[in-house]
C-alpha cells in the first residue's frame, strides 16, 4: 500500500489498517522465532506499511497546528 493510497483514507481506516498490521507483524515475528517463513520479507513490508500509517497520522496532528501558527 503507497502512501498516498493510505492519505486518502479517513483516520478511523488507518487506526484500524494500522491495528491489522501490527498484529500480524506480532504473528510473523512469533512464528519467524518457531519455524522458517516463506516469505521473510513479509516482515519488512508490514514494518514499512507499521511506519507509513503512523508518518500520515502524526502529519494530520501536525497539520492544523502548522495552519494556526502561520495565521
Amino acid at each position: 500500500m503507497k502512501a498516498a493510497e493510505l492519505r486518502e483514507m479517513s483516520d478511523e481506516q488507518l487506526t484500524l489498517t494500522l491495528k491489522e498490521t501490527t498484529e500480524n507483524l506480532f504473528r510473523l515475528k512469533i512464528k519467524a522465532q518457531t519455524e522458517k517463513l516463506e516469505a521473510p520479507t513479509e516482515l519488512a513490508k508490514h514494518r514499512r506499511l507499521a511506519a507509513r500509517i503512523q508518518t500520515v497520522q502524526r502529519q494530520r496532528e501536525l497539520k492544523p497546528s502548522a495552519t494556526a501558527a502561520a495565521k
